[in-house]
């Protein structure tokens, strides 16, 4: 689906504010509050808008620690139960497949280095599979964005 400008516009207002009403975009855009409505329901339905999403703040939430964590696996082809089982901890809250010595890259929240602890290595390390873990403590996040909108 190719984006053309009002699109681009509507995007960029919802990026700044996701909660923001679309009667606001419409006045500031100068369309109809029809228009907006629509081209958002289309940008959902193509998939471009996943979801407005809750972000919650991690640390004002008692999570202090944070860590990135490589998983190197026994066999690549259990690669589907291991990520079943992460998903059933609730402190690992992103995984991703990458290139290199690891098959899976996690990012693990913990309350603190006691907490960190046992996610490791009483959870993620007993999961069956699990060759070797390796983690990088997160001293916090310099900045995240969505892609450009051109």
């Amino acid at each position: 689906m190719e984006l053309d400008e009002f699109d681009k516009l509507i995007l960029k207002e919802l990026e700044k504010d996701g909660r923001k009403p679309f009667s606001d975009i419409a006045k500031k855009m100068e369309i109809s509050n029809t228009m907006v409505h629509q081209r958002v329901n289309r940008m959902r339905t193509e998939g471009i808008i996943k979801k407005m999403a809750l972000e919650l703040d991690e640390r004002k939430m008692g999570y202090e620690w944070s860590a990135f964590t490589g998983i190197i696996l026994k066999e690549d082809s259990n690669s589907e139960i291991i990520i079943d089982a992460l998903k059933e901890i609730p402190e690992v809250v992103e995984c991703y497949y990458i290139t290199g010595q690891y098959t899976l890259y996690i990012r693990i929240v913990a309350k603190n280095s006691e907490h960190m602890r046992r996610v490791l290595y009483e959870k993620i390390d007993h999961i069956p599979g699990v060759l070797k873990t390796e983690s990088l403590i997160d001293f916090g996040r310099a900045f995240k964005r969505n892609v450009p909108i051109d």
